[in-house]
């Protein structure tokens, strides 16, 4: 049976792939006179520009070279729309590499407009530097990681969010991709195991009270999702028909998954370890050790989150410090209501998810899913055991 482990694992992850890389998504439209290339900035032209302060309006011309495709060598004049926002303009210089999209017909350019700076290549070489770590570290349970990671990319991109964008119910179609999401993540990190099956579990029920509480509070604190970045462009981009709210539920509930997942595995693979090292011990103590395991990782995950969420609106807080703005204004702004919702029904999560896991994980390793009384006894005695040596 174990030697066939491995080729059912290496079967299933063939067959997630293939289905990954054929999956076609209808909503995936492109134009054939229109191409998206590399180029060279060779000069630029700002008598269109007007400069205000920091911020830059109008239009930049430059003149571009191409250097990939089938207009490889050609140069093109591009224009650069500047519309005074630092957070999304780019002020070209020369020399820079950037994205232009050209307008072609007939094999022949009759437009482009400047996309942004091509960043692809450092981006690269920074995901290989975490391969590279991830691999040498972790060896081949890295690579299982590794494609635990593409794997979910893909299910996002290609089954979250055109799901999202064609009207599904989106805290039903999230709990769909999360269940699947983590049973690739955790099955492909921990294998067919009883560890990768406490941990499922464990992420499922606190996932399953983590929505629960996310609909109950959402409603209460009177969120409609219109807080989540971009929510307002989306909407104006035709969209009028997506149910904003249960977008912002489902973003909670993703954001907590992970974190969810994570704290299931340590205690999981830490009920192992001391399975094996102490075959004979009993249930209860066994469960004991998960809840001492958990209490450890959820003292740290909780303000994991904390700083992860506050990281992102770093700018935010220094804001409201300028400003002199009082607590109770600022905890009462509908954003910040959203990221306190957010920290804190994810920390809800983990600290139901580690207890949760440990008593499935005592149960399952100790194969007592329904308790005797023999061995019911034999628990009391090692209980008394353990109390009168402490």
């Amino acid at each position: 049976m174990k030697k066939a482990m491995p080729i059912l694992y290496v079967i299933s992850m063939l067959i997630l792939i293939i289905v990954l890389l054929s999956y076609d998504n209808p909503e995936e439209k492109t134009l054939d006179n229109q191409l998206e290339v590399k180029g060279i900035v060779l000069e630029t032209d700002e008598s269109e520009v007007i400069q205000s302060g920091i911020s830059k309006i109008g239009y930049q011309t430059l003149m571009v070279e191409i250097i990939e495709g089938k207009f490889k060598g050609q140069k093109v004049k591009a224009t650069n729309q500047l519309i005074g926002k630092l957070d999304y303009d780019n002020f070209y210089m020369p020399e820079d590499k950037i994205v232009i999209a050209i307008l072609h017909e007939n094999d022949e350019i009759i437009g482009a407009k400047a996309i942004d700076i091509y960043r692809q290549g450092w981006q690269l070489v920074l995901f290989g530097l975490f391969v590279l770590c991830l691999i040498i570290y972790a060896g081949f349970i890295g690579v299982r990681a590794l494609f635990s990671f593409i794997a979910s990319l893909f299910i996002i991109w290609k089954l979250l969010i055109p799901g999202l964008l064609s009207g599904k119910e989106p805290l039903m179609l999230t709990a769909l991709v999360l269940t699947l999401l983590s049973g690739i993540i955790i099955f492909a990190v921990a294998g067919f195991t009883k560890k990768g099956l406490s941990a499922f579990v464990g992420t499922m029920c606190g996932l399953l009270i983590t929505v629960g509480i996310t609909m109950f509070f959402g409603s209460r604190l009177s969120l409609y999702g219109m807080t989540s970045p971009f929510a307002e462009s989306l909407i104006f981009s035709g969209y009028l028909d997506l149910n904003m709210k249960h977008i912002f539920y489902s973003a909670i509930i993703i954001g907590a998954s992970g974190a969810a997942m994570d704290i299931a595995m340590d205690v999981a693979a830490s009920m192992e370890e001391i399975k094996s090292k102490k075959p004979d011990i009993g249930c209860r103590e066994l469960i004991g050790s998960g809840f001492n395991v958990g209490k450890a990782v959820i003292g740290t995950m909780t303000t994991t989150l904390l700083l992860a969420y506050s990281g992102g609106y770093l700018t935010l807080l220094m804001l409201f410090m300028t400003k002199n703005s009082s607590f109770g204004r600022i905890i009462n702004l509908k954003i910040v209501s959203a990221e306190i919702m957010r920290t804190v029904v994810g920390s809800i999560g983990l600290v139901l998810v580690a207890p949760l896991t440990a008593l499935f994980a005592g149960w399952i390793y100790s194969g007592e899913f329904i308790r005797n009384p023999k061995t019911e006894k034999t628990d009391q005695r090692d209980n008394k055991k353990l109390v009168s040596h402490i």
